[in-house]
């Protein structure tokens, strides 16, 4: 038995982060976590053929049977990402050990149930000097934010590189100096993981993510934490100024799906993923479209 305890020390390789939340978010072993994030990405409703794909998506990371259908139908998006993109940036709040600035990890590489992704060195190397940027192992040890991507990130875009940032104590400003950083061409991809409010009734919790949905798409970067736990990245991601590289991609954004949440449920919502795209080596084409996952949990009673 000792020889499957991963999180002792004595048996954990420095370098690689495991998984903290199989079993828990997700399906613990290979094949049964393929196969869901399979099914999920198969149950999004049929999309109007365009060219390209997203730029940047904001997807939840409650529990799979939470967050799953809602996410898929963002990452459905990025299947004509494969062999182009290289590098996913994903940012998350943390839930765990409080940290200020944007935190990289310690680790080379980290583990999921379908593989190792390498981390991307040569970006991380260009933001360790910002001031804002700091190095936590603890702070990635347990955070479940960007883990719940990996997966859906591994089946999609297949081979790529990371760049986990774990985002804390920071002004919405210095993220988006940070993203401005690692902005690359056809080949980087962001990832902003959020769910929206939290532990609410069903009639609450519409009301404040429909204002949230809507500030989203008015790029109103002021959206506070009781809207969203990743306020902060998804404020950053919003407040991107127009450099030269940032304004070669115009950007929208597109509330892509709605929560299966039980309507009397008080979990985490799940309510909306949405993209921010550019069309690449195609006219930059922006479009506002929302789609809905196929089958919605219905409210008991």
């Amino acid at each position: 038995h000792l020889l499957y305890i991963e999180r002792m020390s004595l048996f954990r390789n420095p370098d690689v982060r495991p998984p903290a939340v199989a079993q828990l978010f997700y399906p613990g072993d290979a094949r049964s976590l393929a196969d869901e994030v399979t099914s999920y990405l198969e149950q999004t409703q049929d999309t109007p053929l365009a060219p390209g794909f997203p730029k940047a998506v904001i997807v939840p990371h409650a529990g799979y049977i939470y967050s799953g259908p809602v996410a898929a139908s963002a990452y459905d998006l990025l299947r004509p990402a494969r062999g182009v993109v290289r590098r996913a940036v994903v940012l998350g709040p943390c839930h765990r050990v409080p940290v200020r600035g944007l935190a990289l990890p310690a680790a080379s590489a980290f583990d999921t149930p379908l593989g190792r992704i390498p981390l991307d060195e040569e970006a991380i190397a260009s933001i360790r000097g910002l001031p804002q940027v700091v190095e936590s192992a603890a702070t990635h040890a347990q955070e479940h934010a960007l883990e719940v991507q990996l997966p859906f990130l591994q089946q999609v875009l297949g081979e790529f590189s990371l760049v986990p940032l774990v985002v804390g104590s920071v002004a919405p400003e210095k993220v988006a100096e940070v993203l401005e950083h690692l902005w690359g061409g056809d080949e980087t991809l962001f990832v902003i993981s959020s769910d929206l409010s939290h532990y609410h009734s069903y009639e609450a919790a519409r009301r404040i993510d429909g204002a949230t949905v809507q500030a989203i798409l008015g790029f109103d970067a002021g959206i506070s934490h009781e809207q969203a736990c990743g306020a902060t990245p998804v404020a950053g991601a919003l407040g991107i100024p127009a450099t030269p590289q940032a304004a070669r991609t115009r950007w929208s954004a597109m509330p892509l799906s709605r929560s299966r949440r039980g309507a009397r449920a008080t979990k985490p919502s799940t309510e909306g993923s949405f993209c921010r795209s550019r069309a690449p080596r195609y006219p930059r084409r922006w479009a506002l479209a929302r789609k809905a996952a196929r089958r919605l949990q219905k409210s008991p009673g």
